[in-house]
């Protein structure tokens, strides 16, 4: 709901917001049909993307547990088949930018996630490097072309 309620800041950055959990489609469909007060998400508008399958959790290392293999090879699990709540900035070549992962009872700072798209935009832009704290309209710290074009095109 917090992403919600600035889901046009990052429109307004260009930014596509989507959401991801290891929930089915029918729960993801319950949710935006319940509001806020009863455990819902209803009025969310941007995509949701069910993982039932848990694939996408465990390729981003958000997933509280680990499949493995039994003695006669049978497939197991080891934890919780839940999810941790994770935040990935993926820049427009998909390359991860920034991750943050919380525990389950640590929600996460939408205003950050914003702050690191400013960052990450007034990187590419002016191949200025952001300090800790910056924001937008502080100054960022110059970067050599040399240094800047290294980092670009090993990543």
């Amino acid at each position: 709901m917090a992403f919600q309620e600035k889901l046009a800041e990052f429109e307004k950055r260009n930014v596509a917001v989507v959401g991801c959990s290891v929930d089915s489609e029918f729960s993801h469909w319950a949710w935006l049909q319940t509001d806020k007060n009863n455990g819902g998400i209803k009025g969310v508008t941007y995509p949701i993307v069910a993982d039932l399958s848990k694939t996408i959790a465990e390729n981003f290392g958000v997933l509280a547990g680990e499949y493995d293999f039994d003695e006669d090879g049978n497939s197991t699990f080891a934890g919780a088949p839940v999810a941790y709540r994770g935040l990935f900035l993926i820049d427009k070549k998909g390359m991860v930018r920034h991750a943050v992962i919380n525990d389950l009872p640590l929600g996460r700072s939408v205003d950050e996630a914003l702050r690191m798209v400013d960052a990450l935009q007034h990187f590419e832009e002016y191949g200025e490097v952001c300090p800790a704290n910056w924001k937008e309209g502080d100054d960022a710290m110059k970067a050599t072309q040399e240094g800047v074009a290294d980092y670009l095109s090993s990543h």
